[in-house]
């Protein structure tokens, strides 16, 4: 027979504090979680995206044109940088309204076997009466240190109640 743990709240299992739009800081970084991209990215992105430029999954196509492998689409490469991968959402599991908007550009390609390693950074914090939008720049450098992505995550967060 299992034993119930009475002091066990489920509502008490976070995996971050609850934060507010006043809580946060300009300057503060959320690094997200390092990944290779695979042929299986690939695969699986050009399944979603129904993307069928011969750029993204003809590899001939690709050395023809001197490219050093296939190019993973910009919006797969976008994803890397999804806030939903580090810490930010469970901190705002109740502030968080809606994430606003989303730009980027990219600066260099990205191929199967780069690591990509994707952060978010608070760049501004604009208040609003009872919320506030949050800017965040998002950077997505490769295992060669280049930069390859650039762009910024706007997310409307309430104030305090």
């Amino acid at each position: 027979m299992t034993k119930i743990d009475e002091g066990f709240d489920p509502a008490a299992h976070l995996c971050a504090r609850q934060r507010w739009f006043e809580d946060f800081a300009v300057g503060e970084r959320y690094l997200l979680p390092s990944r290779t991209v695979t042929d299986a990215d690939f695969a699986a992105f050009r399944t979603v995206s129904g993307d069928n430029h011969p750029i993204h999954y003809d590899a001939e196509y690709c050395r023809a044109r001197g490219l050093p492998g296939l190019l993973a689409h910009g919006l797969q490469v976008v994803c890397f940088a999804a806030a939903g991968a580090g810490r930010f959402p469970h901190e705002t599991s109740d502030s968080l309204v809606a994430f606003l908007e989303q730009s980027s550009k990219f600066l260099g390609p990205v191929v199967a076997g780069d690591t990509l390693y994707p952060a978010l950074e608070i760049a501004e914090l604009t208040p609003q009466r009872t919320t506030g939008v949050i800017v965040m720049t998002a950077t997505i450098h490769n295992q060669r240190r280049e930069l390859v992505m650039t762009g910024e995550h706007r997310y409307l967060v309430k104030k305090r109640p």
